[in-house]
């Protein structure tokens, strides 16, 4: 399956006789795949292919699908709505009671007025289920349709992986600049410790210089970034495989974007210099954006 964002629309119409049809689908974001269904009375048949070829095709993603149905033609049949009928000239006749109670002339008024008023004469199309041509028609659709859709998800997907991509590529090289300069900081950190206790231990009497040497080694600890830069680097080499490979992938690239978050806050943290905070900072920014992207992914 190719790189598909949940994006997407399709549309196919076509003819059948007197008929004319028209498919539509349109696809957002969702947690699941959500299939709903807009479709004309009578054809609840069409249901079951559409959710399985729909389900075969997808598997995450809002979708839905409706069908349109016009031009009725010689198949309409006019109707007279008896009980509008009685309500409209029961309307009718209040009216002209009340105008000859106050002696108000009335136009006069003829049985073909009462067509002009709304509801009383219904047209009525014969039952479009029961056209096996129409049925077959849009039913041979069901499956191009779909493949429509996964063709316009693939083609947002493809843009997606490129900006997803980069994003990959820029926390690479901000963790790998992040190492750098926490190797610096190291070495002008541990040259500048090593003084101090020297000049200490040369000053003072030292009760437990195990203890001190416990206690630097704890500052060192808490103050190294490596593993943290080792895990962001094993992260994106996994979410360069999960780009470049196949299927359903956006859950796993959203928990990604979870864990890159997670060692992006602990290396600001632990960062103890304004160079290497500013590194974490746009990290976090770098991967914001690809998490905000990362919910467009199936």
């Amino acid at each position: 399956m190719t790189f598909q964002s949940m994006t997407g629309f399709a549309s196919l119409a076509g003819a059948a006789g007197e008929f004319q049809w028209v498919w539509e689908v349109r696809s957002v974001n969702g947690r699941g795949l959500d299939l709903r269904l807009r479709l004309p009375d009578g054809f609840e048949a069409l249901e079951a292919p559409v959710r399985a070829e729909f389900g075969r095709l997808f598997s995450r993603g809002s979708i839905t699908v409706g069908l349109k149905l016009a031009g009725i033609g010689a198949q309409a049949v006019p109707r007279v709505n008896r009980a509008q009928l009685e309500a409209t000239l029961a309307a009718a006749q209040e009216v002209s009671d009340l105008a000859a109670a106050r002696e108000m002339p009335l136009a006069p008024f003829s049985a073909l007025d009462l067509l002009g008023f709304r509801n009383v004469l219904e047209i009525e199309a014969a039952p479009l289920a029961e056209n096996t041509e129409v049925l077959a028609a849009v039913t041979a659709e069901i499956g191009p349709l779909a493949a429509a859709l996964a063709e316009a998800r693939a083609q947002e997907g493809a843009g997606l992986r490129a900006l997803l991509a980069e994003r990959v590529d820029r926390i690479a090289e901000l963790a790998a600049a992040a190492r750098e300069t926490a190797e610096a900081r190291a070495a002008r950190r541990g040259a500048v410790l090593r003084e101090r206790v020297q000049a200490l231990l040369e000053s003072t009497a030292i009760a437990d210089e195990a203890r001190l040497s416990q206690e630097l080694a704890l500052i060192a600890v808490k103050a190294d970034v490596s593993e943290e830069i080792d895990r962001l680097e094993t992260h994106v080499a996994a979410a360069r495989d999960l780009l470049g490979g196949e299927g359903p992938r956006g859950r796993r690239l959203d928990f990604l974007t979870q864990e890159f978050n997670r060692e992006a806050n602990t290396l600001c943290s632990k960062a103890g210099a304004t160079d290497l905070t500013a590194i974490g900072l746009e990290m976090k920014v770098v991967i914001d954006q690809m998490r905000e992207q990362v919910q467009n992914v199936e």
